[in-house]
C-alpha cells in the first residue's frame, strides 16, 4: 500500500509527496489543500495511507484512503 506525506515545502507552503519520491506531487498554499491533493492522488491510484506532518515535521495524523472503486471501504475509526 503506497504512502503519501503532507509536509512543509522548503520554499513555503505545503506539499503532497509520495514516500521515497524526490519531487512533490504538488505544492499548495495550505495544509488542508495539500491533504486533499494527496487523498485525491491515492484514490486514483488504488488507495493508501496519507501521513500528515505538523510544522515541526512530526507525524500528527494519518488517514487511510480506500480505492476509488471499492464498494465497501474500510471505516476509519480514529475520528
Amino acid at each position: 500500500m503506497p504512502n503519501m506525506h503532507v509536509t512543509k515545502h522548503p520554499d513555503g507552503g505545503w506539499q503532497a509527496k509520495k514516500a521515497g519520491a524526490i519531487r512533490a506531487s504538488g505544492k499548495t498554499r495550505t495544509q488542508a489543500q495539500a491533504e486533499a491533493l494527496a487523498k485525491s492522488v491515492l484514490s486514483n491510484q488504488g488507495g493508501g495511507e496519507v501521513r500528515i506532518h505538523g510544522r515541526d515535521g512530526k507525524i500528527r495524523d494519518s488517514d487511510t484512503v480506500a480505492p476509488g472503486n471499492d464498494p465497501n471501504p474500510p471505516k476509519d475509526r480514529k475520528f
